[in-house]
């Protein structure tokens, strides 16, 4: 007899992605060995006798942490990647994050951290960070967390670390990106893998959230159920326990799942555009590199404006700081001339018009 039709659901999910891993890890190697450099430090410390004792045998195989909280969502997902990677040349460790923002969060941090164990995880760590206030406190909280998940990839040699998202996060994350306004990429939602060199996999993007936690359920995994989750405080908290129930209530089932296929639709197109963006920017520059004002007024105002804001980034202005409502002041120094003062942008970067050419630069 098989497993549970959720744990089969979720191990075929972490399954196609570490085979992904597996073959990015092999042609990166293949490049590596015929660049004539040495591979991963990693590698390079096991064939002078050097291995860091914290990391198991089979050196030459890629090594793919799990993100854990102890929630359902990424406990069903460490068990996934334990089952998996003993089938496969893989080896599997797992990192959690303390934010320090609730009481006993150490001490929970640390039995996440020997649940893994148990699982026959290796390394496992346990990382405290501290949580700014820059964004707000969830985006403050994301920010710590991926950095703390940077530098422990960074710090083991990882080739991927999994993330538990579920397509139910992807339905939020749609829904916050359009109340946010501001355009098709955040529409697209989360990717399947980003970060540096695809770094992050979210292998449970088209599984819901129920089946991750019917999967810890007929396993016996024991899962945390953070209190954020719930706290209406927090703005993803109330769109999943208010805003997403009041729209399935309004229009039926399926509200979910239409978001995140809205999503991969939406990241499709902004993928293309993008790519048309790239290549319209070399077209629209003169000869010493500048852009040319008219021909930015002869492109699609989608492709513009994201030649626009490339512009600006290229510049010093931080991606994350920089809004659509920046990007169409200075489209309007394109579209709408009438001579307007120079547009001040975050970084402290400026935008102008000068004879015809679009200035963006340091203020």
């Amino acid at each position: 007899m098989g497993p549970h039709p959720a744990v089969a659901a979720i191990r075929l999910a972490v399954r196609r992605v570490l085979h992904d891993v597996i073959t990015d890890f092999a042609e990166q190697t293949e490049r590596t060995t015929h660049a004539g450099r040495a591979p991963h430090p990693e590698l390079a410390e096991a064939g002078t006798g050097g291995r860091r004792a914290t990391l198991p045998e089979r050196p030459d195989t890629p090594l793919v942490l799990v993100a854990c909280s102890g929630g359902a969502d990424s406990m069903a997902l460490a068990s996934a990647l334990a089952f998996e990677a003993r089938k496969l040349a893989v080896r599997a460790g797992g990192i959690t994050v303390d934010h320090g923002l609730q009481d006993g969060s150490g001490a929970r941090a640390a039995e996440v951290a020997d649940r893994l164990t148990a699982m026959d995880l290796d390394p496992v760590e346990a990382v405290a960070v501290r949580v700014g206030h820059d964004g707000g406190p969830e985006a403050a909280a994301r920010d710590a967390r991926y950095a703390a998940l940077d530098a422990a990839a960074e710090r083991h040699g990882a080739a991927a670390v999994l993330l538990g998202h579920t397509r139910d996060d992807q339905a939020e994350t749609v829904l916050l990106g359009l109340a946010r306004g501001s355009g098709i990429r955040s529409l697209s939602g989360m990717a399947a893998a980003s970060g540096p060199a695809g770094r992050y996999r979210r292998p449970f993007l088209q599984l819901d959230r129920q089946t991750a936690r019917k999967a810890c359920l007929v396993q016996s995994l024991p899962v945390w159920d953070d209190p954020h989750n719930i706290d209406p405080a927090y703005t993803r908290s109330r769109l999943r326990h208010e805003g997403l129930p009041a729209l399935e209530k309004a229009l039926g089932k399926g509200v979910v799942e239409a978001l995140a296929r809205t999503a991969q639709l939406s990241r499709d197109d902004a993928d293309a555009l993008d790519t048309w963006a790239a290549e319209a920017d070399r077209d629209v520059r003169d000869d010493a590199g500048r852009l040319e004002c008219a021909k930015l007024y002869a492109l699609p105002s989608a492709v513009r404006r994201r030649v626009l804001r490339r512009a600006a980034i290229e510049a010093g202005s931080p991606a994350g700081s920089l809004f659509a409502r920046h990007i169409e002041q200075v489209d309007r120094l394109i579209t709408g001339w009438r001579g307007q003062q120079a547009i001040n942008l975050p970084g402290r970067v400026e935008a102008l018009r000068q004879g015809g050419r679009l200035v963006i630069r340091q203020s």
